[in-house]
């Protein structure tokens, strides 16, 4: 048994609440407990030894008030030093946190709504994926709002469900033709119709990480009243039967690869529901995964939802109060967060679009539709004990550096960034996915091209070879190039990439030496 796994067992994980008071009175938190944290949301930062921590949010539904957001801002200004981070599952994160200031920032969260940490990190249910398109989009299906919001008060932060084998991430969606996330989720509910019932098609098992698995369909069609209830059930199953014994094969992804997907389906049937679900067919695909969910849509009312694009995530509080006053102004109060750490102000009037995008533009957050917008990155050496690379301060200046000689892109094109190989960014299902590590000294990224959330619904090659950090920027250029100048109209970079061949990508070919390197 793995030093957690004998920790739980010892404490009930969600008992962290109550010793966290003692920690901030003591002023450090005991050093055989401090795992625990992870269940109230909390990590030490890097270097440990520092005494820092960094906090994540949880945003149920993904939409919040524009005075929570105001209360966001003031936390992140007030202990945080100014950093304010947008995650890829639409949660907030702070850092630079004492665990003294911990129970003050728990209390500002509790007045700022509906906003909490409970099981935002460790073994149990994480945030659960809302769309950020529900009760907006034309193309919708069914509002998941109430499902999420229900999810979220029966799995997450349920003592029932504390003590997981390890992390279990969830995700609804009612346009399944516009988002892609289900496919690495461990469980994912896409509304669709069958004939002229509205229901769900469910798909378990995706987890990325070094071990990449994409999910796999239950083959079965849920009635919206089913959704929790078989949410229940499934996280039931992967608590009692998921595995153990090593951390690194303890994800559901591991118990349904070895048992296979209708084995599992069968055990949560006869275990946990007594009854034999509906069969049903797949849900309509989304051809890029959700990256071209970006810039003014309409909405079914009239009104517009504006995606406003961030650089990785990265905001600050003033940007964070302006977003604020913007969405009091032009639209209804009201802000979403996107799983590809973007934030959206709905409700905008059509006349006043030209003026917010305008005062978006004069904060560098206007609601671009190219690589700004289709760009994310972890927390990277900045902050993260695990990380191998420094990630977004590389990223964002990719970012710049890129986006004005490729604003002419006829489709998406998605570039994911993760200083490990934990994932976090997703660097597996990108078009362009780039894995920190160390060669020696030197930090580099592996390559993983044309993987895809989107209709190819797959794992990118990991190509021969590596790019230094030094030339991140030179070889996405030369890529982003060859494919501009190559591809047909309409063609998606997955597309292109397997007509052409992926070798042509190899850091190796696209690279010429290093003229420095050689001379040294």
């Amino acid at each position: 048994m793995s030093d957690i796994e004998a920790l739980k067992k010892e404490i009930p994980p969600f008992k962290v609440f109550e010793l966290i008071p003692q920690f901030a009175a003591q002023g450090f938190i005991d050093p055989d407990k401090i795992d625990l944290l992870k269940w109230a949301g909390v990590y030490p930062q890097r270097p440990q030894e520092d005494g820092y921590l960094m906090m994540r949010v949880k945003v149920p539904t993904a939409e919040f008030s524009s005075d929570t957001l105001r209360v966001v801002a003031g936390i992140s200004e007030e202990f945080g030093r100014g950093f304010l981070d947008v995650t890829d599952r639409q949660a907030f994160q702070f850092h630079w946190l004492r665990i003294e200031q911990v129970p003050q920032i728990f209390e500002r969260l509790e007045h700022a709504g509906l906003l909490h940490t409970k099981g935002a990190c460790g073994d149990t249910v994480r945030a659960v994926i809302a769309s950020p398109l529900a009760g907006l989009d034309a193309r919708e299906v069914i509002d998941v709002r109430p499902l999420a919001a229900a999810m979220e008060g029966t799995l997450s932060g349920n003592p029932d469900f504390q003590d997981l084998p390890r992390k279990f991430k969830i995700s609804l969606t009612g346009t399944p033709e516009l988002e892609g996330v289900h496919l690495i989720n461990d469980i994912g509910f896409l509304a669709h119709r069958v004939g002229d019932e509205v229901g769900f098609d469910v798909w378990v098992g995706g987890g990325l990480g070094a071990l990449a698995h994409l999910a796999k369909r239950l083959g079965v069609f849920l009635r919206p009243e089913e959704v929790v209830e078989v949410g229940q059930a499934i996280t039931a199953a992967y608590r009692d039967h998921g595995y153990r014994v090593s951390r690194k094969k303890s994800r559901l992804k591991f118990l349904i690869k070895d048992i296979g997907v209708e084995r599992f389906r069968e055990m949560v049937e006869t275990q946990y529901l007594g009854r034999r679900l509906t069969d049903g067919p797949p849900a309509p695909v989304a051809r890029f995964g959700g990256n071209d969910v970006l810039g003014i849509h309409p909405q079914r009312d009239g009104l517009n939802y504006v995606v406003v694009a961030t650089t990785v995530g990265r905001i600050d509080p003033f940007k964070a109060r302006r977003l604020a006053e913007l969405a009091d102004r032009y639209g209804q109060g009201v802000l979403r967060t996107t799983a590809f750490q973007n934030m959206m102000i709905p409700h905008v009037k059509s006349e006043d679009l030209a003026a917010l995008s305008a005062e978006l533009e004069a904060i560098d957050l206007a609601p671009k539709t190219t690589l700004r917008g289709t760009t994310i990155a972890c927390t990277g050496t900045q902050f993260c004990r695990l990380a191998l690379t420094e990630t977004k301060a590389r990223t964002a200046a990719l970012v710049n550096d890129l986006e004005p000689k490729f604003s002419d892109l006829d489709v998406p094109f998605t570039i994911n960034l993760t200083g490990c190989s934990n994932a976090c960014t997703r660097y597996q299902v990108a078009d362009l996915g780039f894995m920190g590590s160390l060669r020696g000294e030197e930090e580099v990224f592996q390559v993983h091209l044309a993987g895809s959330i989107g209709q190819a619904q797959r794992t990118g090659t990991k190509l021969k070879g590596f790019v230094p950090g030094t030339r991140l920027n030179e070889y996405t250029e030369a890529v982003l190039a060859d494919f501009r100048a190559n591809k047909r109209p309409g063609e998606s970079f997955v597309e292109y990439a397997d007509r052409v061949g992926h070798e042509r990508f190899a850091p190796d070919t696209l690279l010429k030496p290093d003229e420095e390197a050689v001379l040294a």
